[in-house]
């Protein structure tokens, strides 16, 4: 099992970073040359180009692997004009509406329990749309503080391999820690969404905003925080889920109010949405899958996953700085 589980973690690595350095050269170089003929002369951004950052998007978002890490990464090797950075950064938070659509699908039934409890007609879902509220009022206070800084210094090749190598660490630990609490047994022990207190929710909030930093991870986060407050791995992907779709609602809006011009002038509206859609599509089937993974395997084959992933995005900085 192991052998296989190196297997899929090279492959899916080599797929992601080839996937922007190997595809975009002589495959996908024809293809981004036709579509961009269609683009007036200022917009850099092609339908392929949107393709492989809403697949990217899609596929990353809620696993505890970097959405932004993997996309900064793949922006590096897709062509683009000077001087349209700003625009594809915003674009990489935007991208992430199509992911919070995929959430608020699959679970439209807490969503609809949360809006309805807002409303004063649901006990249960007031109570988790508190939790959600509480949990994303630290990312709401220090987003838009640490926005432009972060985008300036920490979207970059070697800051993201640090964070996913750190994160790898942290991860392996809190891993180790669920199954020494649930006596070694991959089971649901734990405490559900019920359960959870206010000042824990708040908890699991501070952890989301050490995510702000590209290549951390605001899922691992998340369901990490989960695990350590008590969640069953089932519930702490749910609320971090849950969290998700609030706090990547609020980036990816403050991103459309202050760069929707910028992004408009040099990326053109059509792929802006086709990476959007292909996201969403993506996002549901990663959700949908991750769920049923955690529950019986928990969190060990993305530790390797990033350790492989930082090694390699280590190699790439320092070859390209030698």
């Amino acid at each position: 099992m192991l052998i296989r589980q190196h297997f899929f973690i090279t492959v899916v690595v080599l797929f992601l970073l080839s996937g922007g350095a190997v595809l975009s050269q002589p495959i996908i170089s024809s293809l981004t040359e036709e579509s961009n003929e269609q683009l007036d002369s200022n917009h850099t951004m092609s339908y392929t180009d949107a393709l492989i950052y809403g697949l990217v998007e899609g596929v990353t978002e809620f696993l505890p692997i970097s959405s932004t890490g993997h996309l900064v990464v793949v922006s590096e090797f897709l062509s683009s004009k000077e001087g349209n950075q700003e625009a594809l950064n915003a674009y990489l938070i935007v991208i992430q509406a199509g992911a919070i659509m995929a959430v608020a699908l699959l679970y439209r039934k807490d969503v609809w329990s949360m809006i309805l409890g807002l409303l004063g007609m649901d006990p249960r879902g007031k109570r988790l749309a508190m939790h959600v509220i509480i949990a994303f009022i630290p990312a709401a206070i220090l987003g838009p503080l640490l926005d432009d800084k972060i985008e300036k210094f920490l979207f970059g090749l070697l800051p993201i391999a640090v964070a996913l190598f750190i994160g790898a660490i942290f991860m392996h630990w809190a891993e180790r820690r669920k199954k020494t609490k649930d006596a070694g047994i991959m089971v649901e022990h734990g405490r559900t969404l019920d359960d959870l207190t206010l000042p824990q929710s708040l908890f699991i909030g501070f952890m989301q905003c050490v995510a702000m930093c590209p290549g951390t991870s605001r899922s691992m986060m998340t369901i990490v925080g989960g695990y350590l407050v008590g969640l069953q791995r089932k519930k702490a992907a749910e609320f971090s889920f849950l969290l998700g779709l609030v706090t990547l609602s609020a980036a990816a809006g403050y991103k459309i109010l202050t760069k929707w011009e910028v992004m408009e002038e040099y990326l053109s509206i059509g792929p802006i949405f086709f990476g959007c859609l292909v996201a969403g599509i993506s996002a549901a089937l990663s959700v949908f899958w991750l769920v049923g993974y955690l529950s019986r395997r928990g969190l060990g084959i993305f530790v390797w996953y990033r350790i492989v992933l930082s090694l390699v995005l280590f190699t790439i900085y320092f070859n390209s700085h030698s």
